[in-house]
């Protein structure tokens, strides 16, 4: 039941009326000079008779001071991210170094400097420049670099930012000044590219800066707007230069290995041919050398032999057979490859008919005769 309801035997249970007397909520006034007293005590004060009044100016001083070092202390903490270092400095002096997380320091004696280490950054520097041939040209570079030491980055120069791209623009203007227009514009630019990367490593190594390039990109050269037209022709005309000299080059890999194998074919084919003669001549010889003993011993039959053999020989690689007739120069053709087309026992077509002489049946057996008795004695004779 609460203190104020009814019927609590009569009795309020407010808790700030004791003794049937209302004294209120308590007094902050009171409570900060009692606290002021205990304290006052302490440093040896409230014993005056302005003991009240003194008492209390000394409470809050101290409460005063309570909160602002409380406040000094909280303000202390500071984070340092995962890509960043920090660079203390304690009254305006270089300290020490801090990595990432979470750390404290004296608030208005030390001051911290986050320097992002881990970041590619970007630089660019572009200008009118005089080439060696005294053409003007404009050119466009960026530079990537990246913090490695940010003690170095941030007190080994005033500005490295800024020193970077003076350096930058001196080993451009110097690399575009040993340079012909040409070179810049087309063919030479990777040149152009390294020679600026190593000038400007070798402008910015004595300042110890701590920066280290990761890249330099060739962006753009242009020549001024008044010859642009021209130049562009003269661009257009070397990039066909170079388009043809690889079309070419793609034709001559293309034949190449096809002649080759052209050559390849032809020298096996020599080859072949070459073990070919070789071998028939050595199986001439051979066959020669086996028939010596022969000959030697029956020379006449040999010949004969041999005479016949090579005469089977001819005649078999022949379709036609050319008969002279003794008494008058008449020929008779005999269409015998088309006699052995048909069969034995066809008979002739009547456009391949043999001619018939004039004269008789008797004079042409005779002359048969006679040619075969001359046939006998020619083979004889060459035996």
């Amino acid at each position: 039941m609460a203190w104020n309801e009814p019927g609590n035997n009569g009795k309020n249970n407010d808790p700030w009326k004791q003794g049937g007397r209302d004294q209120g909520p308590p007094d902050l006034d009171e409570v900060f000079r009692n606290f002021g007293k205990k304290f006052g005590g302490i440093f040896g004060g409230g014993k005056s008779s302005g003991g009240s009044s003194n008492g209390g100016a000394s409470a809050a001083l101290v409460l005063v001071l309570i909160v602002a070092a409380l406040v000094w202390a909280f303000s202390g903490f500071y984070t340092i991210k995962e890509s960043e270092r920090g660079v203390v400095l304690r009254f305006g002096q270089y300290n020490s170094e801090v990595g990432p997380g979470i750390h404290w320091k004296p608030t208005f004696i030390d001051t911290v400097l986050p320097v992002d280490v881990t970041s590619v950054r970007t630089l660019r520097s572009d200008g009118f420049m005089l080439t060696q041939d005294q053409n003007l040209v404009r050119v466009t570079f960026e530079i990537q670099y990246r913090v490695f030491n940010a003690r170095l980055y941030k007190f080994s120069v005033v500005d490295a930012d800024s020193s970077l791209h003076q350096a930058t623009d001196a080993a451009l203007r110097y690399v575009i000044g040993h340079s012909i227009m040409d070179d810049v514009l087309t063919r030479g630019r990777e040149v152009v590219r390294q020679n600026t990367r190593q000038e400007l490593e070798g402008i910015i190594e004595p300042y110890k800066m701590g920066i280290a390039l990761v890249d330099v990109n060739f962006r753009d050269a242009r020549p001024p707007e008044e010859v642009r037209d021209a130049f562009d022709d003269a661009i257009k005309a070397q990039e066909d230069q170079e388009r043809f000299i690889q079309e070419a080059q793609a034709y001559a890999r293309e034949i190449e290995p096809r002649a080759r194998g052209q050559v390849n074919r032809v020298m096996q084919e020599a080859e072949a041919y070459k073990q070919q003669i070789v071998l028939k001549a050595q199986g001439e010889v051979a066959r020669f050398e086996k028939l010596l003993p022969e000959y030697l011993a029956a020379p006449k039959v040999t010949r004969d032999r041999m005479y016949l053999e090579t005469m089977e020989q001819v005649y078999s690689n022949t379709s036609k057979v050319m008969v002279d007739v003794k008494n008058g120069n008449n020929i008779m053709y005999l269409p015998l490859d088309k006699m052995l087309n048909q069969g034995s026992g066809a008979t002739a077509p009547s456009s391949a008919v043999p001619f018939t002489p004039s004269r008789s049946n008797t004079d042409s057996n005779s002359s048969n005769r006679t040619d075969s008795s001359r046939s006998t004695s020619t083979r004889s004779g060459r035996g």
